[in-house]
């Protein structure tokens, strides 16, 4: 038995988000600060840089985590790698190597609470059974996921043009119906949701954050021929293409 206060029924505390096991709580105002960093504090209240936190009922699902994402648990909280055998590992230690994850995901199961560190980045919670039960995700963005949801890797399928453009060859795929935790340099607000049918987006630099796992990525020159991509000045372009929808920042991480 235990209890927890001040945290839920915190008033600088509120529940922006919830889906399957997990919660998101943003705190309203950094209430930690010193005379030497209270204007930076006040002005990133502002601008809505606050810090947030996901909380993970584990009586609702068995949750993989992102490693070293634990801050703190209580209760009946049991943690493993999620490591089935020599194979699963090998498996795992390759996919991590290409796909740029952490090799080994901890697992959580139990009846207690598992609360992931404070981070000023955004968190996005998506549900894979409105991405048709696959969704593939950018570098970097994965979170904590129902354990029962299966991870791999997703290959471009034109190599040389992905290497060339300066993207990745993989990317974290997720398979299966359940609840996704992301980290993301920009709130859900200002995503574009853009969906296809049999039909192509063509994006210039690295601004979507999740695409279908239904949806053909490659790397691609901007025009049908090296002058015409030279004359648009856009060079390669990053392509899906087919049925499914896309996830898009106003702009790319490096300037979100």
């Amino acid at each position: 038995m235990y209890q927890v206060s001040n945290f839920f029924q915190n008033e600088n505390i509120k529940t922006v988000d919830s889906l399957g096991p997990f919660t998101v709580l943003e705190y309203q105002k950094d209430l930690s600060v010193m005379p030497s960093n209270a204007m930076a504090a006040y002005y990133c209240n502002e601008m809505n840089v606050r810090k947030r936190q996901v909380v993970c009922d584990l009586s609702k699902a068995q949750i993989t985590l992102q490693a070293g994402a634990m801050q703190w648990t209580v209760g009946d909280v049991n943690a493993t790698t999620g490591i089935k055998g020599v194979g699963d590992l090998f498996g795992k230690a390759l996919r991590g190597s290409v796909t740029g994850e952490s090799a080994i995901k901890p697992e959580y199961k139990g009846t207690g609470l598992l609360v992931l560190e404070p981070t000023y980045k955004y968190i996005i919670l998506l549900n894979t059974e409105e991405w048709g039960g696959s969704v593939v995700l950018d570098d970097g963005l994965f979170l904590a996921c129902d354990s029962k949801l299966k991870q791999k890797a997703v290959a471009r399928s034109n190599f040389s043009s992905a290497v060339a453009g300066g993207e990745g060859l993989f990317n974290l795929g997720i398979v299966g119906n359940g609840a996704v935790c992301l980290e993301s340099p920009c709130p859900k607000e200002e995503l574009i949701e853009i969906s296809l049918q049999d039909d192509v987006l063509k994006v210039d630099g690295n601004m979507a954050i999740a695409w279908s796992g239904s949806l053909n990525f490659t790397v691609e020159r901007s025009g049908k021929s090296l002058i015409g991509s030279a004359a648009s000045g856009e060079g390669l372009v990053n392509v899906y293409r087919g049925t499914g929808k896309v996830w898009m920042a106003p702009v790319t991480k490096g300037l979100a």
